[in-house]
Order: structure tokens, then sequence, then C-alpha cells
């Protein structure tokens, strides 16, 4: 690679500082999970949890957002010790009852809460966050007294560790290291965490419906939050989504999502499960009851104007009825269902916003999506092996495109894409092992059970996802889905209906 083709090395010592940062907390966390020692482990997970924190620290001491904490010592120190004590506390509640962890992490998934954070206004997932430093307290407290539990680490483990440390690395010749380090501290290190807390709980077939069982509760009541937005026509959260609603002939719901198709990724993964729970059961009762809840579920979809939700639990049904029923019936049904949607483009274009006649439309139908991808692909042709840098997308599009703030965005909505303008070949080669990896993981353990057809049907929905809109990595849903899939797979009774 030539390196005069790559951006200059961040040249300050403060930009310098935090990629160091971020390497080592990533680093951290990969040891979290491929490291044998339950004690080591333990260590990791704790040092990656302290290592994000202080880097984030670093990062936003400076800025006004922080400043009340900087004039007042006393009020930073109370809120501190606050935090850490309710760490402390679920810590030890996780460590005398493990099996809490799912459920307490299922709880705590879709909430996010608005931060100023470098200028730019986050959607932090601190409950979750809470949840996985106690995890982690709990996890250690149970190595220290347990003594040794090794475990060998499989291929999915090594890759995404592997992943993780790529991007840390490749942070250091990015334009855009603020992102990168974004990234890192408040996803890619307390979800890897998360992974390695998850994958290691004593897994069984009642354990994953009681998770399901707080998943569905959860997603009946956003549902109706969505439905009371609609009605009033006003949303609670996303400004841009408000405004958006304004000079649009249909509503967007969000609930208290601040995206519609994150939310509209919440619900699919839930109708999956529920899907599952259908398809199996030999109770009446249960079926009609997970009719009527899928029924509910889909009202509460349609209003999000997904598409790629839409495409997403197409796709997800499809796996999972080829698990159930095998691969000829589920291609049939998904073809049906295909030719019916072409159907309706070719007979009524302006139902998708689409005129068959007009390239702006595909730019309108796909809701500003085609221009991303576009500008993406010219970005991964600029440096096709390393890229622009982790976290880079956003900045080096506006610079290309010479976008506003308006057009431009953070990722280009589809993962792939957004992969190669930041990282090239360099990081394209492992998000695919990633991708090979985890589908393997996951398909490979089926066997009849409905719960790990579940799974596996509903991480390819949302790797589906991932292909039409942003959020890979970025979303516990994945780590989750991933660890869930990995746990029942040793479970003893996963396969029980």
């Amino acid at each position: 690679m030539d390196a005069a083709a790559l951006p200059p090395l961040a040249a300050s010592a403060g930009d310098t500082a935090q990629a160091a940062g971020i390497v080592a907390a990533s680093v951290a966390a990969a040891a979290a999970l491929v490291v044998r020692s339950a004690r080591a482990r333990a260590a990791a997970m704790l040092g990656a949890l302290v290592l994000a924190v202080a880097v984030l620290l670093g990062h936003v001491w400076s800025t006004d957002q922080v400043q009340t904490l900087r004039d007042d010592p006393g009020l930073a120190a109370a809120l501190a010790a606050a935090g850490l004590v309710a760490v402390l506390v679920l810590g030890w509640l996780l460590a005398r009852y493990p099996w809490l962890l799912p459920p307490v992490a299922a709880a705590a998934l879709p909430f996010r809460i608005p931060i100023d954070v470098g200028g730019d206004t986050a959607n932090l997932l601190l409950p979750l966050y809470l949840v996985v430093a106690a995890g982690a307290v709990a996890y250690a407290i149970r190595a220290r007294s347990d003594g040794e539990d090794e475990s060998d680490p499989g291929i999915l483990e090594w890759v995404l560790g592997a992943v993780l440390v790529l991007y840390a690395a490749q942070a250091a010749y990015s334009s855009d290291v603020d992102r990168a380090l974004e990234q890192v501290a408040f996803f890619y290190v307390p979800f890897a965490v998360l992974f390695a807390l998850l994958v290691r709980v004593p897994w069984t077939a009642r354990l994953a419906a009681w998770t399901l069982a707080v998943l569905v509760v959860l997603a009946v009541a956003l549902v109706g939050v969505g439905f009371w937005e609609y009605e009033t026509r006003r949303l609670l959260l996303n400004p841009r989504v408000i405004n958006a609603n304004q000079f649009e002939s249909y509503f967007r719901v969000n609930s208290l999502f601040f995206d519609p198709n994150i939310y509209g990724r919440f619900l699919t993964i839930v109708m999956i499960g529920i899907t599952a729970v259908v398809a199996w059961t030999a109770r009446t009762r249960v079926a009609l009851a997970g009719a009527l809840l899928l029924a509910l579920l889909w009202a509460g979809l349609v209003l999000t104007f997904s598409q790629s939700s839409f495409v997403a639990l197409l796709a997800g049904l499809a796996v999972l009825g080829a698990f159930r029923w095998g691969a000829g019936r589920a291609l049939a049904a998904t073809g049906a269902v295909a030719l019916v949607g072409v159907a309706v483009v070719l007979l009524a274009p302006g139902s998708v916003r689409l005129d068959l006649d007009s390239n702006k439309s595909v730019q309108d139908a796909t809701s500003g999506r085609y221009d991303l991808v576009a500008g993406g692909m010219e970005l991964f042709a600029d440096r096709p092996v390393g890229g622009h840098g982790s976290g880079s997308f956003r900045r080096e599009y506006r610079r290309k495109e010479n976008a506003s703030d308006e057009r431009a965005t953070n990722a280009s909505h589809t993962i792939p894409v957004t992969v190669a303008a930041e990282q090239g070949v360099i990081g394209l080669v492992p998000y695919a092992a990633l991708s090979v990896a985890a589908l393997w993981r996951l398909a490979a353990h089926v066997r009849g059970s409905p719960a790990r057809a579940a799974v596996a049907a509903a991480f390819a929905a949302l790797l589906v996802h991932t292909l039409l809109y942003a959020a890979f990595l970025e979303d516990p849903l994945t780590w989750a889905l991933l660890a869930l899939g990995t746990g029942l797979a040793a479970a003893p009774d996963a396969a029980e209906p």
C-alpha cells in the first residue's frame, strides 16, 4: 500500500493519545473474548470498560457539555459514587443469580438517552451500560470464588476480536478520530463485554423463553407508544423525522427509539421469535395468542414505513420457514411474496414512491440511500486497500460530495459500503469472515430446536437489515443474538419445544 495514498497520521498529541487509548481498550475487549482463563477474562472485561471510560472522559473533559462537572468537583464525585454504588449493588445481585442477566439486559436493550458528546448528540444505551458493568463485576466475583473455569474460544470469537482491534488500529489515520473513539467507547467495547458475559450464562430453553417474554412485553409497550404518536401526530424523539413528517403525505413513528428503522428492526427480531413459538407449538391457545401478538406488532411495524425492516422480516421468516418445513417450501412461499411485491411496484409504483420513468425517484424511494451508497463506493475507489480510516465516512463523504448536513450521514446505510470506504479491503476481509463465522455458528446447531432456529433466523434478518441500513456491531442486538445462539448450542435442553 502506498503510504502517500493514506491521509496523514494523527498529528496532534491529543489525537495520538486518543488513538492509543482506543487500541488499548479494544485489545482488552478482544482479550475478554478469547482468553481461556476465567480470572484473566474477568480482568480483561473490567480493564476494557475502565479504559473505555477513561478515553471517553479525556475526549469530552474540555468540552462545554461537562463544564458543570469541571466547575463542581463535589458534584462530579457524588455522581461517580452513585454510579459506582449502583453498579456494585446490581453486580452483587447478578453474582448471586447469574440467570438474571439475560432478562435484565433484554429489558435495557431498547432504551437510548440523548447525550451531548463532542458537539454532537449521541443516543446512548446508558441503562444497558449499567447492566454490562454490573455483569462484569458479577463475573469477577464468581471467577474469584469459583476458581479457574477454562474455555476454548472458537473461530467466531477470534474473528470478533480481530475486527475490534483492526477498527481501533485504522483509527490512527482516520480524518475523524473522535468518531472512531465514540464508536469504540460507546458500542464495540461494552457490547463485546456483553457478548462475553451472555455466552457464559447457564442457558436453557426456559431462560431463552423468559428472555423472549421480556422482549415481547417491551415490544407491545413500544407499539402502544407508536400508536399514540400516530394518533396525535406527535413524535417524542428524533427532530429530523419530526421535520420530515411535516412535508410528507405519510407519518412515520419511532416510538421511544431515535430512528424508525432501528425501531422497525427491534420489532422484526421480536416478531421472528414469536413466529418460532407459533410454528413449533402444539397448543392452540399459544398459537392464537402468538397470532394476535404478531398482528399487533405488524401494525406497529407498518407505521414505521421502514422498507429495510419489511425486507428483513421477510428474509428472517424465510430462514425460519426453512428450518421448520424445509428449504423448498420456504423458497416457494418467499418467491410468492416477492412476486406480489414486484406486481405492486409495476402496477402501482406510486405506493412505494417510485416513478419508473424517473432516475430521481430511485433516490426518493430509497430515502436518499442511493446517493450515499454511490458516494461510499467512490470513496472506496479512492483508497481501496486501507480506506480513509475508521469512523471517517461522514467527514469524507461531505468533503467529496460537498454535501450539506441534511444530506450527509454517519454511514452509507449499507454496512459493507461503509466498511469499504472506511477500512478498505483490509476491513472487508474480516467483515466477510465475521458474517460467515456468525451464520455458521448459529445455523450449525439448530437441529430442530425452535430456540436455536429463532436466533439463527433473527440474526439473518438483522444481517439483511444492515445491508439496507446502518448499525451492525453498533447494535447490541447483534452481539446478544450471537451470544444467545452460542450459549444455546451448548445447552442440553435447547432442543425442547
